[in-house]
């Protein structure tokens, strides 16, 4: 083999392990985008909530917003995206204050005002954590799960491990490695890969009702996760509404969608 051949094969592996190590040492960064808040900063919205913090078996203090309505038809246990905080997602779920529900929001680990290490198994038992909250409050057939993008693995979760009303999903993901794989497919990732996120797991043990939003044009979490996952055999019914030329970040302004949410809720 000529030695420039020997040269150019030597620099491709070297940089195909380069960016296989920096890929182990940055995926926290590039699964989870918060953004922080001073302990000290008030939230304001026009609608009647109350700022609440739980403080988790290893210590950490999550914070979240619980906005009430008068005469509440029920409860909706949100779970947000991996990006921002409380500051905006308070605004996102008014769309369920809306519609005359009661809202619980939870900023995760490292987001917002929440302290906290985060983890997998963490994250999971501060979803549970929050659904415990409300049961001191209401009863399960009053709450309602939903989860955004990475919150629908936790709201799934949560599902799988209760009893609520019902699950809604907005662009979930078959597993964190299946959207890893898509975004890296020469490399290994499931092998590395600290956060899995198996939501397909979860998906099969639920035995509410199950409605999946996904959008054909979501180029952040591919469209075919939610037809993987629609295709589970699972303990409650489900129902994917696909919808055309959609987006990862603007499925509520399609009618379909707002009419869906309004019969479901």
């Amino acid at each position: 083999m000529k030695r420039w051949l020997k040269k150019i094969i030597i620099g491709i592996v070297s940089l195909y392990v380069l960016v296989f190590i920096g890929l182990y040492f940055i995926q926290e960064k590039m699964i989870f985008m918060p953004d922080k808040l001073p302990q000290d900063y008030s939230y304001n919205f026009p609608e009647n909530f109350e700022e609440i913090n739980l403080k988790t078996n290893d210590g950490a203090i999550l914070n979240a917003l619980y906005f009430k309505v008068d005469k509440p038809k029920g409860v909706v246990l949100y779970f947000h995206g991996n990006a921002g905080e409380l500051s905006r997602w308070g605004i996102v779920v008014q769309k369920f204050v809306d519609l005359n529900f009661d809202v619980l929001v939870m900023d995760y680990r490292t987001y917002g005002k929440s302290t906290g290490k985060l983890s997998q198994n963490a994250l999971y038992e501060d979803a549970q954590l929050f659904y415990d909250y409300l049961l001191k409050k209401y009863s399960e057939e009053e709450i309602n799960i939903y989860g955004r993008s990475l919150g629908t693995t936790f709201a799934t979760y949560v599902a799988a491990k209760n009893h609520p009303q019902q699950l809604i999903l907005e662009a979930p993901f078959y597993s964190l490695g299946t959207v890893a794989s898509e975004r890296f497919p020469i490399y290994p990732v499931n092998w590395f890969l600290k956060f899995h996120f198996p939501t397909y797991q979860y998906l099969k043990e639920v035995t509410c009702p199950i409605t999946i939003f996904h959008g054909t044009d979501d180029f952040v979490v591919n469209y075919e996760n939610s037809i993987k996952l629609s295709k589970l055999p699972t303990k409650g019914t489900l129902n994917l509404i696909t919808i055309p030329s959609g987006s990862h970040h603007n499925l509520d302004s399609y009618a379909i969608y707002k009419a869906t949410l309004d019969s479901i809720l």
